[in-house]
Order: structure tokens, then C-alpha cells, then sequence
């Protein structure tokens, strides 16, 4: 492993990626993030490096994976809409995979979930929140 790398949480401003960015801070590890919302919805202040996700430029998406040890991938499509297809949504996560690979990332953790149940919330509850 880098010494001293960090880990990449895609989404890490909302849904999913939040709480594991969280639990990824309170054990005291550097975490970026690549995401499509603004840092100005950040519940991390400036604690969380943030990256803009950028499937039609794999040079930069590859950039944003530099250093990274570990990257937790949260990207998914909940409901298909326009141009955010099911189809697109499988491409764009292979993207990332083979990024995350010329990156030199040495692990990819992929997180997938389907109809999560409001029940599972305590789930997700990180350390001491």
C-alpha cells in the first residue's frame, strides 16, 4: 500500500457515500471525493477533497484516482432519466474501474443497493452519530 495515500468515496456528499466518508474521517484516513455535486453541499467543510466526475474525460478521471490506495464506489442510478440511463450508468462504472486501475488504486470496493428499506438506517449510522 502507498504510505501515504488516501481513499476515494464516490458521492461522498450524500446518500451512501456520506456515511462511509464519515466512518473513513473518524479513523483518522485523508478522503477525496469524486462527485457531481457542488462543494457548497458539503457536510464536511473542507476535510473531504472534492473532484467533479468526468466520464467523457478519462485522462482527468484518472488524475482524480492518483495516490489513492482504496476507492469505495457508490455510483449508481436510482431512476433513468434523459440521458442517465441504466446502460450509461454501467459504462461510466466501467470507466471508473479501468481509471481506478491506471491509477494504480489497489483496492475497489463496490457498493450496489436495491430497494433499501427505510429499517436498514441503523445500518448506516456512523461511529458515535
Amino acid at each position: 500500500m502507498k504510505a501515504n495515500g488516501f481513499d476515494v468515496v464516490t458521492g461522498a456528499f450524500s446518500y451512501t457515500g456520506k456515511y462511509i466518508a464519515r466512518r473513513l474521517l473518524l479513523m483518522g484516513k485523508k478522503v477525496r471525493t469524486i462527485t457531481g455535486c457542488p462543494a457548497s453541499e458539503s457536510p464536511f467543510g473542507n476535510q473531504v477533497a472534492e473532484h467533479q466526475f468526468s466520464f467523457d474525460n478519462p485522462g482527468q478521471l484518472i488524475q482524480s484516482l492518483e495516490g489513492a490506495t482504496v476507492l469505495y464506489n457508490t455510483y449508481w442510478v436510482r431512476f433513468a432519466r434523459e440521458k442517465v440511463t441504466f446502460d450509461r450508468a454501467v459504462e461510466n462504472s466501467k470507466m471508473l474501474i479501468r481509471a481506478a486501475e491506471a491509477a494504480d488504486v489497489r483496492r475497489i470496493v463496490h457498493i450496489s443497493i436495491t430497494n433499501a428499506s427505510s429499517r436498514a438506517r441503523g445500518f448506516l449510522r456512523p461511529i458515535g452519530g
